[in-house]
């Protein structure tokens, strides 16, 4: 899918940060809070999605999830296209469903 030359992307955050007391709660709260400010949308449990114009546009919001990672925990970030996005398969227990829709998202070109 392309668009004047851009290729839509998806960046997809995943992370493991300690919970255990207050301090790492907080660090965590705030870097979900960073990832939700930057537009992205919760998938699952620790796994936040954001839809990009184009590759250019993933590198910014790679770069502030990277600026945005606290000192403990570890936070993997991946950029698929939107093709790669459609063929994504979910399974609920043994019954297979269809993705849920993107979440609808503002692009300012």
């Amino acid at each position: 899918m392309h668009l004047s030359g851009y290729r839509f992307m998806w960046v997809v955050a995943m992370f493991d940060l300690p919970v255990h007391d207050k301090p790492a709660r907080k660090a965590y709260t705030r870097f979900r809070k960073s990832l939700l400010k930057d537009g992205f949308a919760k998938m699952q449990f620790s796994v936040y999605i954001r839809h990009c114009a184009s590759r250019e546009n993933a590198e910014v919001h790679m770069r502030r999830v990277e600026t945005a990672v606290p000192d403990d925990g570890e936070v993997r970030v991946i950029c698929i296209t939107d093709k790669q996005f459609e063929r994504m398969r979910v399974f609920w227990g043994k019954a297979r469903r269809p993705p849920e829709p993107p979440p609808a998202q503002l692009e300012l070109f």
